[in-house]
């Protein structure tokens, strides 16, 4: 992975910007989805059903994602994306609705699904 110029003055170079890491769009998911190893960091995760769908987070007994993870979600379908914990009371998910909020996103919207401490996510981004 490419690093940044830390110091005050430094000025990036072609070679330094075309090496900024991009996202790898993953294939869209047609049916209800629980996030799993490699879903993190520069991953574009597709939701794409006419119906409601369900972008689901692990528990940390499941799969421990790192603190400080991140991943994003496009819902790219008509139907709306609801996402939450696989197991509420367990995984907190907390967001403009507070805590074990079950967000949606509506079509062409997308989130941020960020961990911040154990089974622990914020959502943000633009959602419902």
């Amino acid at each position: 992975m490419a690093t940044w110029p830390g110091a005050t003055g430094d000025v990036v170079t072609s070679t330094m910007w075309n090496g900024l890491p991009a996202f790898t769009v993953q294939t869209a998911k047609t049916a209800d989805y629980t996030a799993a190893s490699g879903d993190e960091y520069q991953q574009l995760i597709p939701m794409n059903k006419a119906t409601a769908i369900a972008f689901k987070i692990p528990t940390d007994a499941t799969y421990n994602f790192a603190v400080g993870t991140v991943i994003t979600v496009l819902n790219i379908g008509a139907g709306t994306c609801t996402i939450s914990a696989v197991t509420s009371g367990t995984t907190t998910v907390l967001s403009a609705g507070g805590t074990a909020a079950a967000p949606t996103l509506a079509q062409y919207k997308s989130a941020a699904c960020i961990k911040t401490a154990a089974n622990t996510w914020y959502v943000v981004g633009a959602i419902a």
